[in-house]
């Protein structure tokens, strides 16, 4: 039975995050189990004028390259990977999948290797998406989550309950998501503008996180809805040479269908000089250590989405949490003044609802989760 949220999902991608106009070329890719979601997209995107184009991923292919691939296989970027996001003027992105967890046993070698290939994808689209509004280059992308059971299963949740959870997230069960969207931009712009001017900021945890991060003359980003979706974050890239100090996450860290838990890094003059995990630790040297930029932050954000309580194993949430902070190993966003190149960007989160504060340049903004500002988002 089709889900009518989708429709008002694809609506709001289409018409609002990314903006589909007129005779653009929008490339549209998910795996199987999320076509129901991607032809939803594909209506809309034909409503609005565009070219749709879709990919359809395929799970088991992925694996079959990760267990069998050679060295070789591995790191080669497909050309047919590369010229679709050189070309498009939008890419939209529907994640799903129906295990989460096949490549839990793969060599965290091959996996690493495997993430070489992405480079040049990541770089074109990051390169392309910080040109400035009307360039004809730019890229628009978004992705977001669609509702599987293996996403539900690892939220804890039904498939009903977690569906639920989805578009509650996006915004998408209030009269007027759009413009609770815009709202919630107004808000972050106001925190974003305030931490532009600063110099650095001092996260501290009772759980043992005392992390110290040069900003000064970086740009910060107001997400709400343009770009991932559901959103709700501000960001930025740290300076390269100007992290101090421990971070310990409070959630595990999932990528490529691993998770790693109780990861615990130590910084200094901004590179991972000490790492260790209570599980797949082997995995996250793998990771650290797959290119030069790996060991070094490229982002540092604030979540802001409030009407996200819970963990659910699905970084999208989990790092827009409303009263966390989470950090990016590897690739930064050039538009955020970040110089820092990885094949890597694996986002982790640091909870600080439970006596975590946030300083900048001396002064606490955030303490328990919650920012001291009224005008912050709330």
């Amino acid at each position: 039975m089709h889900d009518p949220r989708l429709d008002r999902l694809a609506e709001v991608l289409v018409r609002y995050s990314v903006g589909v106009r007129k005779d653009d070329l929008v490339i549209i890719t998910g795996n199987a189990v999320t076509e129901p979601g991607l032809a939803a997209v594909y209506r809309e995107v034909l409503a609005a004028g565009g070219y749709p184009w879709v990919r359809i991923q395929s799970e088991r292919c992925r694996e079959l390259l990760i267990r069998h691939g050679s060295r070789a296989q591995l790191v080669h970027t497909s050309p047919f990977d590369e010229f679709p996001v050189t070309k498009a003027q939008v890419y939209i992105a529907l994640w799903g999948e129906e295990n989460t967890r096949n490549l839990s046993t793969a060599d965290p070698a091959k996996q690493a290797l495997a993430t070489q290939a992405r480079k040049p994808i990541l770089k074109a689209i990051m390169t392309r998406e910080a040109k400035p509004p009307g360039h004809p280059d730019r890229i628009r992308w978004v992705g977001t989550q669609y509702p599987t059971n293996a996403a539900a299963q690892d939220a804890e949740m039904s498939l009903a309950e977690y569906a639920d959870f989805v578009f509650t997230a996006g915004k998408l069960d209030q009269r007027d998501p759009v413009g609770a969207w815009r709202r919630l931009g107004v808000a972050q712009q106001r925190l974003a503008d305030f931490l532009g001017k600063r110099r650095e900021m001092h996260i501290r945890t009772p759980q043992g996180t005392d992390l110290r991060l040069g900003i000064e003359g970086r740009h910060w980003e107001n997400c709400c809805g343009h770009a991932n979706f559901p959103d709700g974050e501000v960001f930025t890239g740290p300076l390269e040479d100007a992290t101090e100090g421990v971070v310990k996450f409070s959630f595990p860290a999932v990528t490529s269908g691993r998770e790693v838990l109780d990861v615990r890094l130590v910084f200094k003059a901004g590179r991972v000089v000490e790492a260790s995990a209570g599980k797949n630790e082997e995995f996250l040297f793998q990771m650290l250590d797959q290119d030069r930029g790996a060991r070094t932050l490229g982002e540092l954000a604030l979540g802001t989405n409030y009407a996200i309580r819970r963990f659910t194993r699905n970084t999208l949430f989990d790092e827009k949490i409303g009263g966390t902070c989470h950090l990016a190993l590897g690739a930064a966003y050039p538009k955020t003044g970040g110089k820092n190149q990885s094949a890597l960007h694996w986002d982790m989160v640091c909870d600080l609802r439970q006596g975590g504060t946030v300083a900048v340049d001396g002064r606490i903004i955030s303490r328990n989760g919650r920012f001291l500002n009224a005008q912050w988002p709330r």
